[in-house]
């Protein structure tokens, strides 16, 4: 359900252009006297042409995100999932639907939560009027809209980083030197400065207006 697939999506490419870049410069099949004085390939026995974690961690913008309480974050993000998932359950057991009925909860272009599933109109328009009288539902979708798609990217430029040594200069920019401005509300209101102000396909695509909670179904 993430926003930012696009720009996930683009970190894999761009690590896959990283390696095709790295190949190394000597194949095997030199002689025994040049094997013998090769230096060893960085990374693992065999060749592993990736940066080694020691050499990651001496680059000053890998310290600065590796710090990142992404566990924290998690936990808060986690909470307004868990309101919003129970919301939608109670909803259903209100309407006498089953429990396991496909739910699917997005922003319509007025800002009001739309919703979608296997019931009827009469139904659907109920639930939508409930989900928008309640104001505690609306903050925690209009949080989650944001923070959950940012904390996917997030967590997937840090594994790239921890793994291959790929420095995303995105996440760079999200991630003060000072990690006392780096909660998570400091982060979410960064990403969105560089989203409103930024023109690249990948960033203009990372809306909230197109965020979407699934319940009962894939995403």
């Amino acid at each position: 359900m993430s926003l930012l697939t696009s720009l996930i999506q683009a970190s894999t490419r761009f690590q896959q252009a990283m390696d095709n870049r790295q190949a190394p410069a000597e194949q095997p099949g030199n002689s025994p006297v040049n094997e013998a004085h090769k230096p060893e390939a960085a990374g693992s026995p065999g060749g592993d042409r990736f940066t080694p974690s020691d050499q990651v961690g001496q680059d000053p913008a890998s310290l600065k995100t590796r710090k990142l309480p992404l566990n924290q974050y998690k936990q808060t993000v986690a909470q307004d999932l868990s309101f919003i998932r129970d919301t939608l359950r109670h909803k259903l057991a209100e309407y006498n639907l089953h429990p396991a009925t496909a739910v699917n909860v997005s922003k319509g272009e007025n800002g009001k939560t739309v919703v979608e599933g296997k019931f009827s109109d009469e139904l659907r328009s109920k639930i939508e009027q409930d989900l928008n009288n309640n104001r505690s539902f609306s903050e925690a979708f209009s949080r989650l809209s944001v923070s959950e798609p940012t904390l996917h990217f997030m967590d997937n430029a840090l594994k790239l980083n921890q793994a291959y040594g790929v420095s995303n200069s995105l996440l760079n920019s999200l991630v003060s030197e000072n990690q006392q401005f780096n909660g998570l509300q400091d982060v979410l209101h960064r990403f969105d400065n560089l989203r409103r102000n930024s023109s690249s396909g990948a960033m203009a695509g990372a809306d909230p207006q197109r965020y979407a909670f699934n319940l009962n179904t894939r995403a």
